[in-house]
C-alpha cells in the first residue's frame, strides 16, 4: 500500500488512440508496441513522483501531489514516446487529460466529480496531444518545462457534468501542435443555429473576425439599415471564435426589449444567472472574471444600452461584446463597423452577373421555393436589375427571392413599384422584418420629431445632396429648436437611415438608398409636404445650374461639366416634378414656370455634355406645358434651343419651325439681342441645309439687330459666328474683318476667354490664306494666356491647330508630337472632337503622316501621348508656358 497524497492534488489519465486499429496492423507485434507504451510512460510517471492507480490495457490513471510535477511528466512522455523506435514504421500516439482538484482518498483510491472530470478532459484529447484544465494550467502558468506553452481551447461541455470547463493544450516545440477540435460536446455558445448560409460576407467575415483577434478590441458594433445582414453577420463571426473563447460565446436577442432592466434580465438568462441574482450585479459578478464573447442584437430601441455596456466592459476587461444596431452606441473604444449592401453585378453578362454575392443570394432563396431556378442568358439582366432595384439588400432580396415560386424575374421586376410591401410570405420572422416597409418604419419610429421631418424632406433628393442643398430645401441651417442640420444629419446616419459620402472638394455628400428613399417619400406625401418640398428643392436646383451656367461662360467647362454630372439624378428630379402630370392633372402653372427656367439654364450643359435627346425631351415637355401662355424669355429661350437639339440629332427640317418660332417670340418681347442670338441659330441652321446664301442673310440681320440693341455680348457673339462660316465658305478676308471687331468686343467687355478664342480662329484664317509663319506668330502670342485660362476646350484645339501650323512650315515632328497629346488629354477627359475640328485637321494628320512615313509618323505620335498638352507646345512654339500642367 502507497500513502496517497490528500488535499489539493493533479490527476492525469492517459491512453493510447486507436488501438484496435493498431493492434489490426500490426498483429503479434502489437505486444512489443504495447510494452513500449508502457515502459515510456512509467519511467516518465516515476521520474516526477507519479503514483500508479490504475491500468488496464493501454490506458493509465496517475496522480501528482504537484501540478508542474504532472504536466512535465506528461510533455516528457510525449517526448520520448514520438521518439520511440516503434515495430514496422508505427506512430503509437497517447492522448492525455490533466485536471487539479480535491477528490476524496477512498479505500485506496479517490472518488468525486474531479474524477470524472480528468476522464472526461482525456477523453477529449487527440492522440499526441495533452489537454489540461483551467486549474491546472493556472498552477502552472508561470512554471512550465522549458520549451512548452498553453494554448487556451475554450469552454466546452463535458459528458455527465453540469458546468463547462475551460480547457488548454500543452504546446511541445518539436512535437505537432496542430489537432482537431476537442471531442466534447462542444464548446459553451448560446449562438443560435442559422436556417441559411451565409452569402456573399466572406470578406467582412474575415476582416471582422481579425478585428476581434486583437486584444485592443472589446466592443464592436455592426450598424446599417434594417435588412442588411448585421445579425446573421454578427453570428458567423461570432461561431468563428467559438474555439478562442476561453468561457464561450453567449448570443442575446434584444429586438422586443425597451427597458434597461429588461436588458439586465435578458443578460442573466442568457449567463443562466441564478434567479436571486439576476440584477445588475449579479451579472456583473458573474462576467467580471470571464473571458467571454457576448453579441447583443438589436440595441437601437435601447436608450440605455450604452451604460450597460460601459458597465459590463469595465468590470469584465477580458470579455469582447459585438453589438448590431442601426446606431452606434458611442462607447469610448466602440469599433463601429458599417455593413454595406451586398455588391451588384457591375454588367449584365452572364458569368458577371452570376459571380455578384447579391445575385447569389437570390438564386440561393429563389431555390429553396423553385429548385431548378438558376441565372441564364435570358434572364441574367433581370436578375441584375431586379438586385439592383433593391439595393443589395439582403432581406429585400430574400423576400424577393420567395416569389420566384410563381414568377421569373422579369415578373418580380415588373412588380417592384411596390418594393416596399414585399412580404415575407409563411417565413418566422419578427413583425418588423415582415415587409421592407415594417423594418425601415422601426427605424423612423425611433427618431425624434426633428429628425423625422428632416429624414422624409431628404426623401426628394435623387443621387444624394451635399450640405447646402440640405439646409436649403429641407429647412434651413438651424430648425426651430436651434438645432443645427448637420447635427440632425449625423443622428440620421448614426439610425442608418442615410449614408455620408465626400464630394471631389472633400466636403460631405448625403445620401439614401433607393428603398429607404421611397419610404421618406411615402411618409412626406402622408404629411401633405411633398408638393412644397419638391417646389423648394426645384427652385435650389434652379440657382445651382445658374451657378453652373456662370462657370461655363467663365470658360471653365469641364468644372461646369462635373458638376452637373454629380448632380444630374437631382436635376431630373426637379424636371419630372415641374413637369410631369400628376394623376393625370396637368403641373401648376407656377411649376411649369419653374420647369422653364431650369430648362433655360441646362440647355447649354445639356448641348456641351451630349444630353441632346434628354434635353430635347424635357424642352418639348416644358413648351408644349406651357403653350397658349404669354410669351416670355423663359419660353422663347426654349424654343430656340429646341430648334439647336434637333439640329444637333440631324433632324433639320423639325429644327427649322422652333427656330422660327423663337426669333418670332424675341420680335415680340422686343428683345433685339435675343433677336440677334435666334437668328445666328437660324442661320446656321440654313448653313447646316445647304443654303448658305439664306445663312448669310440671316447672319447680317443678327448683326443689325445686334448692333442696334447695343448688346455687347450678342454682338460679340454673332460676329464670332459669323466669322466662323465665312471661314468655312472660304471667305477668309470678311472672317478676318469680323474677327476682328469680334476681338475689340470682346476686349470691351473684359471678355479674356472670347478675345482668346477670336485671336486663335484669326491664325486659323491666316494659315488658310497662306501666311502660316504670320499665324504661328499669333498663336505663340497667345499661348500663355490660353493656358492659364483653364480652357481645356480651347487648349486642346490650340493643340490641334497649331499643329496644322507647324505641318504647313514642314515641322511634322512637332506636329505629330502636338496631335498625340491633344489626343491623350482627350481621352482622359472623355472630350472627343466636334465633327468641324475633325475635318479641320485632316489634312495635317496626312501631309504629317506623308511626309515622315507610317512607322516614324506613329513613332512620334506615341511619345506626344506620353507628354501634357502644356510641355508639348512649350517645346513645339519655344515659348514659355504656365508651370502649370493643364493635362
Amino acid at each position: 500500500m502507497v500513502d496517497l497524497p490528500s488535499g489539493t492534488v493533479t490527476l492525469v489519465f492517459s491512453d493510447v488512440e486507436g488501438s484496435t486499429l493498431l493492434l489490426s496492423r500490426l498483429g503479434p507485434a502489437y505486444i512489443d508496441a504495447l510494452d513500449g507504451q508502457r515502459s515510456v510512460l512509467r519511467s516518465a510517471w516515476a521520474k516526477y513522483g507519479g503514483i500508479e492507480l490504475g491500468t488496464e490495457g493501454d490506458s493509465f490513471f496517475v496522480v501528482f501531489a504537484s501540478a508542474r510535477d504532472a504536466v512535465c511528466a506528461t510533455v516528457e512522455a510525449q517526448r520520448e514516446l514520438h521518439a520511440y523506435p516503434w515495430p514496422q514504421g508505427e506512430q503509437v500516439r497517447v492522448r492525455m487529460g490533466v485536471h487539479t482538484g480535491s477528490p476524496q482518498v477512498h479505500d485506496g483510491g479517490y472518488v468525486g466529480l474531479d474524477v470524472h472530470r480528468a476522464a472526461r478532459i482525456a477523453g477529449a484529447a487527440h492522440g499526441g496531444q495533452i489537454v489540461v484544465s483551467l486549474s491546472t494550467a493556472e498552477l502552472v502558468s508561470t512554471c512550465m518545462p522549458p520549451g512548452t506553452a498553453l494554448k487556451p481551447k475554450g469552454s466546452h461541455r463535458l459528458k455527465d457534468l453540469p458546468e463547462p470547463v475551460q480547457l488548454l493544450q500543452v504546446a511541445i516545440d518539436g512535437l505537432p501542435e496542430e489537432f482537431p477540435p476537442l471531442k466534447t460536446l462542444g464548446a459553451v455558445s448560446t449562438l443560435p443555429c442559422p436556417a441559411t448560409p451565409l452569402v456573399g460576407r466572406d470578406h467582412e467575415v474575415e476582416e471582422l473576425t481579425a478585428l476581434l483577434s486583437s486584444p485592443d478590441v472589446q466592443l464592436l458594433t455592426l450598424t446599417g439599415p434594417g435588412g442588411s445582414g448585421k445579425t446573421r453577420l454578427a453570428v458567423e463571426v461570432a461561431q468563428r471564435l467559438v474555439e478562442a473563447v476561453p468561457d464561450g460565446v453567449y448570443f442575446t436577442a434584444l429586438a422586443g426589449v425597451s427597458t434597461e432592466d429588461a436588458l439586465w434580465s435578458s443578460l442573466a438568462e442568457t449567463l443562466n444567472v441564478r434567479p436571486e441574482a439576476r440584477n445588475p450585479p449579479g451579472v456583473i459578478n458573474h462576467v467580471s472574471r470571464r473571458s467571454a464573447l457576448f453579441v447583443l442584437d438589436n440595441l437601437e430601441q435601447l436608450p440605455s444600452a450604452h451604460d450597460v455596456v460601459t458597465e459590463i466592459l469595465a468590470a469584465a476587461p477580458r470579455t469582447v461584446v459585438i453589438a448590431t444596431s442601426r446606431r452606434p452606441l458611442h462607447v469610448i473604444g466602440e469599433h463601429e463597423y458599417p455593413v454595406p449592401p451586398l455588391p451588384l453585378p457591375d454588367g449584365t453578362d452572364v458569368d458577371v452577373v452570376a459571380a455578384s454575392p447579391a445575385v447569389q443570394m437570390f438564386v440561393y432563396h429563389a431555390r429553396l421555393v423553385r429548385p431548378s431556378f438558376t441565372v441564364t442568358r435570358d434572364n441574367a439582366a433581370d436578375v441584375a436589375a431586379l438586385c439592383r432595384h433593391l439595393d443589395g439588400l439582403p432581406l429585400a432580396i430574400e423576400l424577393a427571392a420567395a416569389r420566384s415560386k410563381l414568377l421569373t424575374p422579369s415578373a418580380i421586376l415588373n412588380r417592384l413599384g411596390t418594393v416596399l410591401d414585399l412580404g415575407a410570405g409563411g417565413s418566422p420572422r419578427p413583425s418588423r422584418q415582415q415587409t421592407l416597409r415594417n423594418t425601415i418604419r422601426w427605424s423612423y419610429d425611433l427618431l425624434s420629431g426633428e429628425e423625422q421631418t428632416l429624414f422624409r424632406r431628404l426623401g426628394v433628393f435623387s443621387g444624394g445632396a451635399d450640405l447646402h442643398a440640405v439646409a436649403a430645401v429641407a429647412g434651413g441651417d438651424r430648425n426651430s429648436s436651434g438645432r443645427d442640420c448637420l447635427d440632425l444629419v449625423a443622428e440620421l446616419v448614426d439610425a442608418s437611415l442615410v449614408t455620408v459620402g465626400e464630394t471631389a472638394e472633400g466636403e460631405p455628400r448625403v445620401d439614401m438608398l433607393e428603398t429607404i428613399r421611397t419610404f421618406a417619400l411615402e411618409q412626406l406625401a402622408c404629411t401633405g409636404e411633398l408638393d412644397a418640398i419638391a417646389k423648394r428643392h426645384a427652385e435650389h436646383f434652379v440657382a445651382v445650374a445658374e451657378g453652373w451656367q456662370s462657370l461655363m461662360s467663365a470658360g471653365r467647362f469641364f468644372e461646369a461639366r462635373d458638376r452637373f454630372e454629380v448632380e444630374t439624378d437631382n436635376v431630373r428630379e426637379a424636371l419630372d416634378w415641374a413637369l410631369r402630370r400628376h394623376e393625370g392633372t396637368a403641373p401648376s402653372a407656377e411649376a411649369v414656370g419653374i420647369g422653364l427656367s431650369l430648362c433655360r439654364v441646362l440647355v447649354h450643359l445639356w448641348d456641351v455634355s451630349g444630353y441632346h435627346s434628354e434635353g430635347r425631351s424635357y424642352l418639348a415637355q416644358a413648351i408644349e406645358l406651357a403653350s397658349g401662355r404669354s410669351d416670355s424669355p423663359e419660353m422663347a429661350g426654349c424654343l430656340n434651343w429646341m430648334s439647336i437639339f434637333s439640329r444637333n440629332m440631324g433632324d433639320l427640317e423639325d429644327a427649322y419651325p422652333w427656330a422660327e418660332a423663337s426669333v418670332s417670340m424675341w420680335r415680340r418681347l422686343n428683345d433685339g439681342g435675343a433677336v440677334a442670338l435666334a437668328l445666328e441659330t437660324l442661320a446656321r441652321l440654313e448653313l447646316y441645309r445647304g443654303q448658305p446664301t439664306a445663312a448669310r442673310a440671316a447672319y447680317e440681320e443678327a448683326l443689325r439687330q445686334a448692333r442696334q440693341s447695343d448688346d455687347k455680348a450678342a454682338l460679340e457673339h454673332v460676329l464670332v459666328q459669323f466669322a466662323l462660316m465665312e471661314h468655312s465658305e472660304g471667305n477668309y478676308q470678311h472672317s478676318l474683318e469680323l474677327d476682328a471687331e469680334a476681338l475689340a468686343v470682346a476686349r470691351e467687355r473684359n471678355d479674356d476667354t472670347t478675345a482668346l478664342m477670336t485671336q486663335h480662329n484669326t491664325a486659323c484664317t491666316l494659315r488658310q490664306l497662306g501666311r502660316a509663319e504670320e499665324a504661328k506668330r499669333t498663336m505663340d502670342e497667345s499661348i500663355p494666356a490660353i493656358l492659364g485660362l483653364d480652357n481645356l476646350n480651347l487648349t486642346m484645339a490650340l493643340a490641334e491647330d497649331y499643329a496644322a501650323v507647324l505641318a504647313d512650315i514642314g515641322d511634322f515632328h512637332g506636329a505629330g508630337r502636338l496631335l498625340g497629346a491633344a489626343d491623350a488629354m482627350r481621352a482622359r477627359l472623355t472630350a472627343p472632337r466636334d465633327r468641324r475640328q475633325e475635318l479641320g485637321i485632316a489634312g495635317t494628320v496626312a501631309k504629317a503622316r506623308g511626309a515622315l512615313g507610317a512607322a516614324e509618323w506613329e513613332a512620334v505620335y506615341q511619345a506626344g501621348m506620353t507628354v501634357t498638352v502644356e510641355e508639348a507646345l512649350s517645346v513645339a512654339s519655344g515659348v514659355s508656358a504656365s508651370t502649370r500642367s493643364v493635362a
